[in-house]
Order: C-alpha cells, then structure tokens, then sequence
C-alpha cells in the first residue's frame, strides 16, 4: 500500500508511492484491487507499512481485507513484539501473518519471529532498502538455512532480484523468489503508455518465472 514515509524503501518505490498518493489513492483502493486479484483464484496478500493500517483500524482492516478475499499482510516495520492487536485480529479472520528476518538476525530472533509467522517467512536477502539489483547478496543462502532450522513454514527471499537468472539463483535455495521494485521500475519506466507497460510487466514476470522454473528443473535432474 502506498505510504508518505516509506523508509525501508529505495527511491524506486518511493517515486512509485509519491505518485499513487498525488494520484489519490487509498486504501479502499487497495482492497479492491486485492478482490480483482483474489477472483483469479490467486492467494493475494497486501505488503505495508504498518501506520496506514492503524490510521484506518486493526479490527477493520483485517475484516476488509479478508472479506476481499486477501490470504494475509507482510508488515515489514511491525516487529511480533510489537504485533499483539494485529495478529488478534489476523487470528480472527484466518490471516496469514508474515514478518520479515534478516542477516542480521539472532538464532533466538529468528525462532522468535518464524514462531509468529502464518504462511511463509520472508527473508530479507541484503541489508539496506529495497530496490533491484544487479546480483543477488551471499547471505541470503545461509540466512534460508538458519531459518528454516526454526521452522517448517516455507521461506521466500527478497530485496534485491530483477531478472530471471537471480530468481534462477535464489529460487535454488529459497521456497519462493520476491519481487517488487524490478515490476515497480518496469510500470514507471513506462509512463502512461499504458499498453507498453502491461507488455514489458508480462515480459519481465515470463522471464523470472522461467527462471524459477529451470531451478527447478535442475534441482530435480
């Protein structure tokens, strides 16, 4: 969801979030978007910062956005420490509750988050702000490793992949490969030709999804 204060974000996705919030977008905006994603047939969670949620109420949040027919929320400035209203109500809706870990995180952090999490684990592959990048980080293998000796939840990794040889890379390790910025960059990029935009945003998901599947293939030759 867009958000005036995206600080974890690199300047991809805060033009990106600047230009919804100018464009008028809310959150009622957002639900709607995630119901016509939803009718797909498509498990689909919402990614935000956690105050556009306070501001529009924990309890009601949850219950529009599973009435949407969302599957969950990645919250990833909402610590479990701090996530007791949040996962009440997620709870209450069946939810899926994901939290982010990080290189930097502890073996007793990790169990400690995996052990609130619903859904799967989202691992944060660099240290530093969103955006895409030209290779992937080497922490991001052993930070899967301890994580899944926490937890049986799959562990999807991101931050980071724009092609389809770094989702190859990463999908060789990692139960699911996330990407934001590059799809982000790829409509930006394209301005409001708008027909040019949907064909280069089908381009780059072919290209990572082709990427994630010859990983695949290779891990089972």
């Amino acid at each position: 969801m867009p958000y005036s204060d995206p600080v974890m974000d690199g300047p991809t996705i805060q033009a990106a979030a600047q230009q919804a919030l100018e464009g008028g977008v809310r959150t009622a905006d957002v639900l709607r978007t995630v119901e016509a994603v939803a009718a797909t047939g498509t498990p689909t969670l919402v990614m935000t910062y956690w105050n556009p949620v306070e501001r529009y109420g924990v309890d009601r949040f949850a219950a529009d956005l599973a009435s949407a027919g969302g599957a969950g929320l990645i919250t990833p400035d909402l610590i479990p420490d701090e996530g007791s209203a949040w996962e009440a109500a997620a709870d209450a809706h069946e939810l899926d509750k994901v939290y982010l870990v990080a290189p930097s995180s502890t073996p007793d952090r990790i169990a400690m988050t995996t052990g609130h999490c619903r859904g799967f684990v989202y691992a944060t592959a660099v240290m530093g702000v969103t955006g895409a990048r030209t290779s992937t980080s080497d922490l991001a293998g052993p930070l899967v490793e301890r994580t899944r000796a926490a937890t049986d939840l799959p562990v999807g990794v991101g931050l980071g992949v724009s092609n389809g040889d770094q989702a190859a890379e990463v999908a060789a390790y990692a139960d699911g490969v996330i990407v934001g910025s590059a799809f982000v960059r790829t409509l930006l990029d394209a301005g409001a030709d708008r027909r040019r935009g949907l064909g280069d945003l089908r381009a780059l998901g072919e290209d990572l999804a082709a990427g994630v599947r010859r990983a695949g293939e290779r891990s089972t030759a």
